[in-house]
């Protein structure tokens, strides 16, 4: 019995005198079409082709297929679609997407992808700051920790009065045996504990790190090194540091206020603070009984610890009554009063951390 083949086109009934049909002949099909809004948007800001400048290539010229600045921008633009693992680019590499992106559709050897399989991407990242015989791609950190400040910078037509600068510490969940994996008891699971620095919708800096640290740790060197070159093309700009509880130490804030840059901390509470607005406490505390509704106040004073602050500081507390029970929370600031009463100071400034 002979072979019924199909067709490669099925007609169907025109519509408005044009005609409908089905094809099966797609040919190279990608799931990853949003990437060309990255791609666009690449080209506008030229982030890979910075980004790329920040390494050097030490192999030789003539039998090389990909070049650092596809490694690089694959690399970005993978995990930017959710592929975090270089063994997805064992696939990607034959991606008509990722071939658009790299600006390369063919390679030039007949046993190779347009884009770089793990193997090849696996060089870029085992790369030393130097080139060496076996690894012969290098990287300038210090470029690549300038180059999200420098975009920051440049994505402003004129500069700013004030910026706030948002440190911030979370996990990085780990589900194997990675190097430097240690159990935190926060976050209830194996993870590293990254730094992020951020200015509004801007990256400033994102630094890997164990978790079986201080969440502030580092972030007087990431504060000096952000400071230092935002005040180099903005010298008159008003810096403020914004974080959660976990970075209001000694060393930071006394950093801050020797280096002209202000500070809104979150401050854990303990039985000192909560003395010192307890008569707020209990006045919200009738409120709510007698709306029904949550009640807040708050105090303006200042504080010191006994023994690791070095000096008094501005402290504001909130005593606030929500579902039946106190909910007393506290912050520590270099703004003055004049800048922003204790009610603004933390509601409209620093509750918009969240943001």
């Amino acid at each position: 019995m002979p072979t019924e083949c199909n067709a490669d086109l099925f007609g169907f009934a025109s519509v408005e005198g044009r005609r409908v049909e089905a094809g099966f002949d797609g040919g190279a099909i990608s799931s990853n079409a949003g990437a060309m809004l990255l791609g666009a948007a690449d080209r506008a800001v030229g982030l890979v082709d910075r980004f790329a400048g920040c390494f050097r290539d030490s192999r030789r010229s003539e039998l090389v297929e990909h070049e650092v600045r596809t490694l690089v921008g694959q690399r970005v633009f993978g995990v930017a679609l959710g592929y975090e693992d270089l063994n997805d680019h064992d696939w990607l590499r034959h991606d008509p997407v990722m071939a658009v992106l790299a600006g390369k559709l063919a390679a030039r050897r007949k046993d190779c992808a347009p884009a770089a399989g793990k193997s090849t991407l696996n060089r870029l990242e085992l790369g030393r700051p130097a080139p060496t015989r076996y690894h012969k791609i290098g990287h300038d950190g210090a470029a690549i920790e300038a180059l999200l400040v420098d975009l920051f910078v440049e994505a402003h037509a004129s500069p700013p009065e004030e910026i706030v600068l948002d440190f911030d510490a979370t996990d990085d969940p780990l589900h194997g045996n990675q190097e430097g994996r240690f159990f935190h008891g926060y976050y209830g699971n194996y993870c590293y504990l990254p730094l992020y620095v951020f200015c509004g919708r801007h990256l400033l800096a994102a630094k890997l790190r164990v978790s079986n640290i201080d969440g502030s740790a580092g972030a007087v060197e990431e504060a000096a090194r952000i400071v230092d070159q935002i005040r180099s093309r903005w010298p008159a700009v008003r810096i403020v540091l914004r974080a959660d509880s976990g970075f209001a130490r000694e060393p930071l804030m006394a950093w801050c206020e020797a280096n002209g840059v202000d500070y809104l901390f979150g401050l854990a509470q303990n039985v000192r603070l909560n003395r010192a607005i307890a008569e707020e406490l209990a006045e919200a505390a009738a409120e709510s009984a007698l709306t029904g509704a949550p009640a807040r106040r708050f105090r303006d004073f200042q504080w010191t610890t006994r023994k690791s602050w070095s000096c008094r500081r501005r402290v504001v507390g909130k005593a606030e009554h929500t579902q039946g029970e106190a909910n007393p929370r506290f912050v520590v600031t270099s703004l003055s009063a004049q800048r922003a009463d204790a009610r603004a100071l933390y509601e409209d400034i620093y509750c918009a951390r969240g943001e």
